[in-house]
């Protein structure tokens, strides 16, 4: 199940992202408590803004991570994210919810979103080629080749396709 963020995720996103085995992959890293207010502000102010967002995953009432758009600090553009607990992993909850996060803000008329992804990352990567993103560029940082996926979707083109 995905929900969009609100303040009642707080405890449940601040250990998410202090957590290195679920968050050390990200734009970013591990945070803070502080960090992960100053974040779920923005992110809360991003759905208002934008009608897309972050979403939690919950599955069977539990919080196991989270999935949506951002905007990415680097000026790339919307960014799609993922991050699952480790223990939750290994069933396919983050293809299904970053594919669902993916569809869902594509839906709400953003043609482009990308992914970043670190080279060496095989498990976002395959979830992003899974999804049907495709790697459009590479960048070093902090001496890593990261990937950056992209998924573009002209609502024009898919009403023509569709028959619509």
């Amino acid at each position: 199940m995905l929900q969009p963020v609100t303040w009642r995720d707080m405890d449940d996103m601040a250990a998410l992202k202090a957590d290195g085995a679920a968050f050390g992959q990200m734009l970013g890293g591990v945070c803070t408590r502080q960090q992960a207010e100053r974040e779920m502000a923005d992110d809360i102010a991003f759905w208002a803004c934008h009608r897309v967002g972050i979403f939690t995953i919950q599955e069977n009432g539990q919080f196991v991570g989270m999935t949506g758009i951002h905007d990415r600090p680097d000026g790339r553009g919307f960014g799609l994210r993922f991050a699952l607990y480790p223990w939750a992993s290994g069933r396919g909850i983050a293809r299904e919810a970053a594919n669902a996060a993916l569809n869902f803000t594509h839906d709400a008329g953003v043609k482009r979103i990308i992914a970043v992804a670190k080279e060496s990352n095989l498990a976002s990567r395959t979830i992003l080629g899974g999804i049907g993103m495709h790697v459009c560029e590479t960048f070093q940082r902090g001496g890593q080749t990261m990937l950056v996926y992209e998924s573009v979707r002209d609502r024009q083109a898919v009403r023509q396709y569709e028959g619509r």
